[in-house]
């Protein structure tokens, strides 16, 4: 086995199907791969899932993990030395996994790697980012990004060419691949997981940071593309109402502030080179 593909689910039934018949479709001439399916409490009915991919495994979570919680429950289950994290509103195109698992096993300096993201209308995701300072999620869900606006830019690397390999920051969670355990010098393993503290948002800055600490290189490679149909869940309402009706804002903040708390308040200092 060479690859362990793990996708989270909840309450994204038809989009799950979608993201495995893209599989299905991709290139991956004498690859092994195995699919796991975390159900994370989602009440989806997954048996057609099941019996469509009768070669899949599903882990059915009596609660649900978050995004970090679901994917380490998945990691925890697979066999092959390399993972990569997928969620269910992606579309694998041509030879992306073949790709970052081809370059993760040539750059043994590299401890993360992810994709070119694309909306479903062929348009660039920002999907690559510069750590966050303290204040950029406030500026980001306020008004007055409008005033910081190159502070925001630098924060999406809108100066970034995004169709250049290079070592990034950080690396927007919907596609990501990994040894599940790496050799370190002086005999030290690192075995990459989710801070289950982030039910949801920020674990995959966290995870960046995670992969340079132990000197490991996070790569933006757009030779691999993948359709990520993205919905910004806790950006629904204007700032000034999410606060009183949208209770995934408030999980943003929550991480936010839980992200700060364990790597400091001077967080946002460049790591990538």
């Amino acid at each position: 086995m060479d690859l362990s593909i793990i996708i989270v689910n909840y309450k994204s039934k038809a989009k799950l199907t979608d993201c495995l018949e893209s599989i299905d479709r991709a290139e991956m001439s004498g690859l092994q791969y195995e699919i796991v399916i975390v159900d994370n409490a989602s009440g989806d009915d997954l048996s057609e899932v099941n019996n469509r991919w009768p070669g899949l495994k599903l882990i059915v979570s009596p609660k649900n993990l978050g995004m970090g919680g679901g994917n380490n429950l998945g990691i925890e289950a697979v066999s092959a030395p390399y993972v990569l994290v997928l969620n269910p509103d992606t579309v694998i195109k041509s030879r992306a996994l073949m790709i970052m698992l081809n370059y993760l096993q040539n750059n043994p300096e590299v401890g993360l790697v992810g994709p070119k993201l694309l909306y479903p209308d062929g348009s660039l995701q920002s999907s690559c980012s510069r750590f966050p300072r303290f204040f950029m999620p406030f500026l980001r869900r306020t008004s007055l990004g409008e005033y910081f606006k190159e502070a925001c830019d630098s924060f999406t690397m809108n100066d970034f060419d995004h169709n250049s390999i290079a070592p990034v920051d950080w690396l927007m969670g919907s596609c990501l691949m990994f040894k599940k355990e790496i050799s370190l010098p002086g005999g030290q393993v690192f075995q990459p997981r989710f801070d289950e503290r982030y039910f949801m948002y920020f674990e995959d800055i966290d995870l960046a940071r995670q992969f340079w600490s132990k000197g490991l290189k996070v790569i933006y490679n757009p030779e691999a593309i993948v359709i990520h149909d993205h919905q910004r869940d806790s950006a629904k309402y204007p700032w000034y109402l999410a606060l009183f009706l949208d209770r995934m804002a408030w999980r943003h903040i929550d991480s936010w502030l839980k992200y700060f708390l364990k790597w400091g308040f001077k967080a946002g200092l460049k790591k990538a080179s």
